[in-house]
């Protein structure tokens, strides 16, 4: 199965605000593999970008959460 992102502007993925990635995160919601985009990009530390539905700032939260229970 392909991402829902392929094809799009890389553009639309990198955005300047948390506001401005709202139309990436729609575009992952409908993603059949957006469970290993987010996965990978928690994995090998993305610092931009949104990945997997989740901005620079969700990710390290999800980061921190997942160091907390480990």
């Amino acid at each position: 199965m392909l991402g829902a992102c392929r094809g799009l502007d890389a553009g639309l993925f990198y955005p300047e605000n948390d506001e401005e990635a709202e139309y990436a995160k729609q575009v992952c919601d409908e993603c059949g593999v957006r469970q290993v985009c987010l996965d990978y990009a928690l994995t090998s530390r993305e610092k931009a970008g949104v990945w997997g539905g989740a901005t620079e700032r969700e990710r390290r939260r999800l980061l921190r959460q997942r160091r907390r229970t480990a």
